[in-house]
């Protein structure tokens, strides 16, 4: 009866984001505009003990991400944004080309929206998961470290939750309150399909955050602004789907918190960014590779980040320092922790940048010293390129 009734608000409110757009558009004419943009991130990563023999390094060279985005305002109420994109391009062992992993080409993001007013936007399509900041939130364009974090899909990881890539197909309801310091997202998605979802529940995410300076007010927020504004915003978020197959048991259901805070502020002529999250999880729906998490299990996942722009010390280009620690505290399983230190060359801010990451991956005590959980070592290089 639940599912039912959230079936029924999902409709009602997908009729609302397809519809009163097209009333909207009858009485606000004016010219259509279009923004193309393109970025992309090229990689050679070495992975210890990665080779398919498990015994030498892995030399992988890869497109991180090529991304084609297209952001179009039809009248001042109605817009439209796409990402055709390639994730992992070229990743040795990977290829799912249906969702543009490895190989292929696919739609990324790509939603209606329909600005009723400032606290209230409704959008429609594949778009973020309205949980996290750091894959719910942030440009992966504009992170401080090489990527976001290990168990949300970073480096060589993946989503311990449901989605596309990190995305999902739905509606999402946001806006921002109290002078635009104050941002909320709730969503009806997809989440879990096929025969892991036999009574076709939906998913129920959402998200909550003040900005205590200055707001982040946008759909995309950065990972770092490089000393171009003042930030302090603390998020919590959830995200559930019941009545799922999880490890061949029948009704189990999946369920996540989180919290999260961000710091970004200019000091003298440089500046710090800090950014730490905990997540805690019920039932994930999904393993992370080089982890010894499988579906079913219940985890939590700890993570701190920060880094430091250096003053300008020349004529072209500035250094930005960063370390991360991530841990993933598995019930009943070996914990993993994720250690990374790397620096940014930032010739032109995020546009054009190089990036020289050192991370390590430690199984703790308790690894059993398979080749998929080993301790290893991966040092990667980027260079990111964007118009």
């Amino acid at each position: 009866m639940r599912t039912k009734r959230l079936e029924g608000i999902f409709a009602c409110a997908l009729a609302l984001g397809l519809v009163a757009p097209l009333a909207a558009a009858e009485e606000e004419r004016q010219p259509p505009r279009l923004e193309v943009h393109f970025r992309t991130q090229g990689w050679y990563q070495w992975v210890e003990d990665g080779a398919p023999d498990g015994a030498g390094a892995l030399h992988d060279f890869q497109l991180r991400r090529v991304y084609l985005s297209l952001a179009g305002q039809v009248t001042p109420k109605l817009g439209v944004f796409a990402h055709l994109a390639a994730d992992r391009l070229g990743q040795q062992g990977l290829d799912v080309p249906s969702l543009g992993l490895g190989s292929g080409l696919a739609v990324r993001d790509a939603w209606v929206v329909f600005d009723l007013a400032e606290p209230l936007k409704v959008q429609v399509g594949r778009m973020y998961v309205p949980f996290t900041r750091a894959f719910g939130t942030e440009s992966t364009f504009t992170l401080l470290a090489l990527d976001i974090p290990w168990t949300q899909g970073g480096v060589r990881g993946a989503t311990f939750y449901p989605g596309k890539v990190g995305r999902d197909d739905g509606l999402v309801v946001w806006g921002n309150f109290a002078a635009r310091r104050l941002q909320y997202r709730v969503g009806v998605t997809e989440g879990v399909e096929d025969a892991a979802n036999p009574s076709d529940a939906v998913r129920l995410a959402g998200r909550l955050a003040v900005n205590l300076l200055e707001p982040e007010s946008a759909w995309f927020n950065s990972g770092t602004y490089l000393g171009t504004k003042r930030v302090l915003a603390i998020g919590a978020g959830f995200d559930s789907q019941c009545d799922l197959t999880l490890a061949g048991r029948q009704a189990e259901d999946y369920s996540a918190w989180t919290v999260d805070v961000f710091l970004d502020h200019p000091v003298g002529r440089g500046s710090w960014t800090a950014e730490a999250g905990l997540i805690q999880t019920t039932n994930t729906p999904g393993a992370v590779a080089f982890t010894q998490v499988v579906a079913g299990d219940d985890h939590r996942i700890t993570y701190l980040q920060a880094g430091y722009l250096l003053p300008p010390w020349g004529p072209r280009g500035r250094v930005q320092l960063y370390g991360r620690q991530e841990r993933l505290d598995v019930e009943e399983r070996p914990d993993t922790r994720f250690t990374s230190l790397g620096l940014n060359y930032l010739l032109d801010g995020h546009q054009r940048k190089l990036t020289l990451d050192w991370t390590r991956v430690d199984q703790g005590e308790a690894r059993t010293g398979a080749p998929a959980t080993r301790d290893r070592h991966l040092v990667t290089i980027q260079v990111a390129v964007g118009f």
